[in-house]
């Protein structure tokens, strides 16, 4: 997926290349080699949210085999969002400044690593700390999914393609919820317990990706804003190559008025002019999404176990509810870049608050299933529709800083949010935890609906 052409980097009207490598980018038609990196990046999503939902899976599991109270429970769940915190404030600011291919390679070997030791943990003390370094790891992953990706992919396509990274990525949600349920029912493989082999298969797929990824090149639009225009050339002219080999014909011509320096960006400059609304806005956003979005997917077995079902009923249960991520991040590709972004992510998370309410009161199986099923049908338009929204509201030079800084408060909510649930649980019931939950949505609609700018079909650089 690299290319090695190295012609002599252009100038246009003493404009360096630089400045054009934007537009140049933009104006390409969608290629086959558009959408094999989206299938590249799109499977690390894959391991990120095998991994963010599978702490409900143990804490479920673990619960009755090493006899974890309320708060060890808690901290299964809690441990490795906490990493995601740490990871996602480092590693994003860190991609800002030594690129974001270098991140991609530097997020998942950690991650492997380390979770193939969790798989070996003999007890809770062991677990903890290295479920917290997996999770270290994986902290700027879909951080670097949405930021790389939107700087590659033409913007006329951007929210579509993205989606489809999703699509591939959420699949992983299911087959978490399905090998935990099967696991916990087989309780042993080869001799070791069910539950290690689910963190043997996240550590040796992501090792397996990493080999993928190698093969990747930088972004330009980094590139240009390091100034080094003639590495960002060579990325570009072999990409514009290999398009138009693909198309068997020639490229559209580059549109002078889409010539707009790039820049470096001191991180002071998200709470300056319109980006300090943006930075209110999304921090406020990713505190409340997390409430909504994160708290059904990380709580579900533990919730339905609060309910009377048995550890493999609520598995099964939370594995037909998870069956609705890949399928509502598949619906949000025809929706993406035909609505305009913010006015999706209202209509979505309205959606997650009253299926959200639904799943809370239903007992009977049906109910569980029917409504966990369509409240993650909402939430997968829903994320998907906020994670291409916030590529597009900061600048190059301190997108990943950014949006990861914003993100890792997501990360940190979620550390917090399994000791506040769980005993909102153990006191008031289901009910009354996705009562609160279906509150927080309506505020996050009004902090977007308020403060949050128009996206959809304009270039990055534009915005």
């Amino acid at each position: 997926m690299t290319d090695t052409a190295s012609p002599t980097p252009e100038r246009r009207g003493g404009t360096p290349f630089g400045h054009r490598a934007a537009a140049r980018l933009d104006r390409l038609p969608p290629s086959r080699w558009h959408r094999r990196l989206t299938l590249v990046v799109g499977i690390g999503a894959f391991f990120d949210l095998y991994e963010i939902f599978l702490g409900g899976v143990l804490a479920a599991v673990l619960a009755g085999q090493w006899h974890l109270g309320p708060t060890a429970k808690s901290w299964v769940i809690a441990a490795g969002f906490l990493g995601m915190f740490v990871g996602a404030n480092v590693l994003s600011v860190l991609a800002d400044r030594f690129g974001r291919r270098r991140m991609f390679l530097v997020n998942l070997a950690g991650y492997s690593l380390f979770s193939l030791l969790s798989a070996g943990a003999p007890d809770l003390s062991w677990l903890l700390p290295l479920r917290f370094l997996a999770g270290l790891g994986l902290g700027a992953e879909l951080v670097l999914v949405d930021t790389y990706l939107a700087e590659f992919l033409p913007r006329a396509v951007r929210g579509r393609y993205i989606a489809w990274a999703y699509t591939v990525g959420f699949v992983g949600v299911p087959v978490a919820a399905l090998l935990g349920a099967h696991l916990v029912a087989a309780h042993r493989l080869l001799g070791i317990e069910g539950w290690r082999w689910l963190l043997v298969a996240g550590a040796l797929g992501a090792g397996f990706l990493q080999l993928m990824r190698r093969q990747l090149p930088e972004s330009p639009r980094w590139l240009a804003v390091q100034g080094r225009g003639a590495e960002a050339e060579r990325i570009v002219a072999g990409l514009e190559e290999r398009v138009a080999r693909e198309g068997g014909g020639s490229l559209p011509s580059v549109p002078e008025t889409e010539t707009v320096p790039e820049r470096k960006v001191p991180l002071a400059e998200m709470f300056r002019g319109c980006y300090r609304r943006r930075t209110v806005m999304w921090w406020l956003f990713q505190v409340l999404q997390t409430v909504g979005y994160y708290g059904f997917g990380s709580l579900a077995p533990v919730v339905l176990t609060a309910k009377g079902h048995t550890v493999t009923e609520s598995l099964l249960y939370a594995a037909l509810s998870f069956c609705g991520y890949p399928v509502g991040s598949a619906l949000s590709i025809p929706l993406i870049d035909r609505i305009e972004r913010r006015t999706l992510i209202i209509a979505s998370a309205l959606g997650i608050a009253g299926c959200g309410l639904a799943f809370g009161f239903a007992a009977a199986p049906w109910a569980v299933v029917t409504f966990g099923f369509l409240l993650t049908v909402c939430s997968n338009v829903f994320s998907n529709a906020f994670h291409v929204y916030q590529t597009e509201i900061f600048p190059t030079g301190l997108r990943s800083s950014a949006i990861g800084i914003a993100y890792s408060l997501s990360r940190l909510t979620s550390v917090v949010l399994p000791f506040v649930a769980l005993s909102v649980l153990s006191g008031l019931g289901a009910a009354a935890v996705f009562t609160g939950s279906a509150g927080l949505m309506l505020l996050l609609c009004l902090d977007v609906a308020l403060l949050g700018p128009r996206t959809t079909g304009r270039s990055l650089e534009r915005i």
